[in-house]
Formats: structure tokens, C-alpha cells, sequence
């Protein structure tokens, strides 16, 4: 089956982000007609730079974290009755040239597809060495945990089916997932309860033009807490 425009749209969660306008840029409309834009609170003239653009903005009164952006996505795909869900992230650093091959996989079976720099030969541009090294061990530990090897498991540009959400063992309205766990809570429910997991290769081009290259800091709060949490907490049986 060939996935139509009417069953998939994009989320991009957005704070301050002065490249997401040129990563909208960079999107054929006609292919991918049904991207939204969720503003969390944004406080810098990004949203109104994009407000041209054939996108659903929905914004938020103030900043929730990625998590709730994400959340707030999702929710309205499937109030419109979306099937599929693609998300990436709003730095341009993703390629939108690549979601179809995320959507191949769908239709090969999968019912979740994360994207992963580390497969094939493709591109990561001015990556640095600290976020490169952790990209590796986040997913050593996963693979850990569920005894099989992932490549990856930090890149934001995935793709899945929004049906897998009414599981009644995934909750995604839980206020603990509202920064960057929400991503990760999926990624382990998906693994934990059997649902049809594959990776492919995509690019992840980290640009050298002096701005900030993501939100999430390493050191000196509490992110990476954040990106490990689900792991230890659903591991552990104290969140469900």
C-alpha cells in the first residue's frame, strides 16, 4: 500500500528557532502537504517569518517543553483523522527530501521508524565530538535493555503510526513527558510491547554558522536527565 498525502502529516516543534524557516524552505509542498508547526511559546520573530508558508501553526501561550509541542501535534493529527505521523525538528537539520523513506518502511510493515544518522554513509556535517559520542551511548544502553542493537535512538526524525497511540498501555497525556521524555516514553513503549520497530538511514547535517546548534545542553542542567528518564523510570517499573 502506497501511503497518500491525506494519511501523514509533519510535526515540527518549534521555541525561538531561527532556522525553521529555512527548513521550510527546503519542503515541496505538493508532496507533503499537511506539515504543523507547534509554536511553544516562542518569544523571537521566528513564527511570524514563517507565516507565509502553506503550514498549521498552533501555538502555545507559553513555552511547555518539546514534549507538550509534540503532544499537541500528535493530538491534532489524530483529530483530523491522520494515520501516520512524521516528526522532525525544526534547526534544519533534518532533510524533508527524506520522509518518504521513512514512510517505505511504514508500508513495508513497521509501525515505527526511527531515522538514523548512523546507518549507510550519510552526512552529519559539523557534528561535535561531545554530542557525537553521547549519540553512540544512549543507544548502547537501549540496546542493553532490550537485547537487540539499535544504531540510534536520540534523533528526533521519526515516523510512525498514530494508531499505535490508543494502546491502553500508552499514555501520552502524562506530565512527566513534557521536555524531551515524550519522545523517548514512545520509543520504549513501542519496544516493550511488540509493536513492528525498523530503522533507516537518514542525513543529520549540523550547520556551522555560529548560532546554537540544538536546544538540548548536555551539561550544566538537568537534559540529560531528561533523555534518560523513560529508560530508567519505565525500566524500573515507577512509571508506567
Amino acid at each position: 500500500m502506497k501511503f497518500g498525502q491525506t494519511q501523514f502529516g509533519v510535526v515540527i516543534p518549534a521555541y525561538n528557532e531561527p532556522r525553521l524557516k529555512l527548513l521550510l524552505e527546503r519542503f515541496d509542498f505538493s508532496k507533503t502537504p499537511h506539515v504543523v508547526v507547534v509554536n511553544d511559546g516562542s518569544t523571537d520573530d521566528s513564527i511570524s517569518k514563517i507565516e507565509n508558508f502553506p503550514v498549521k501553526i498552533i501555538s502555545h501561550e507559553s513555552r511547555c517543553g518539546v514534549g507538550a509541542a509534540i503532544r499537541t501535534g500528535l493530538n491534532y493529527l489524530k483529530e483530523s483523522k491522520f494515520e501516520i505521523a512524521v516528526v522532525m525538528a525544526g534547526n534544519n537539520k533534518d532533510n524533508p527530501d527524506e520522509i518518504p523513506n521513512l514512510l517505505k518502511a511504514i508500508e513495508d510493515g513497521a509501525d515505527y521508524v526511527q531515522g538514523s544518522r548512523y546507518l549507510g554513509s550519510k552526512q552529519l556535517g559539523a557534528m561535535p565530538f561531545l554530542r557525537r559520542l553521547a549519540t553512540r551511548i544512549v543507544p548502547i544502553l537501549w540496546s542493553i535493555r532490550f537485547r537487540r542493537r539499535f544504531t540510534e535512538v536520540t534523533n528526533g526524525f521519526r515516523s510512525y503510526k498514530l494508531s499505535l497511540l490508543n494502546h491502553p498501555d500508552i499514555d501520552i497525556e502524562q506530565d512527566w513527558l513534557n521536555k524531551y521524555e515524550l519522545e523517548f516514553y514512545i520509543h520504549y513503549k513501542v519496544l516493550e510491547l511488540g509493536f513492528k520497530y525498523a530503522e533507516v538511514p537518514v542525513s543529520k547535517v549540523y550547520p556551522s554558522d555560529g548560532m546554537s546548534i540544538s536546544k538540548i545542553k548536555l551539561f550544566g542542567n538537568w537534559d540529560w536527565w531528561s533523555l534518560l528518564r523513560p529508560l530508567v523510570l519505565l525500566s524500573l517499573g515507577m512509571k508506567k
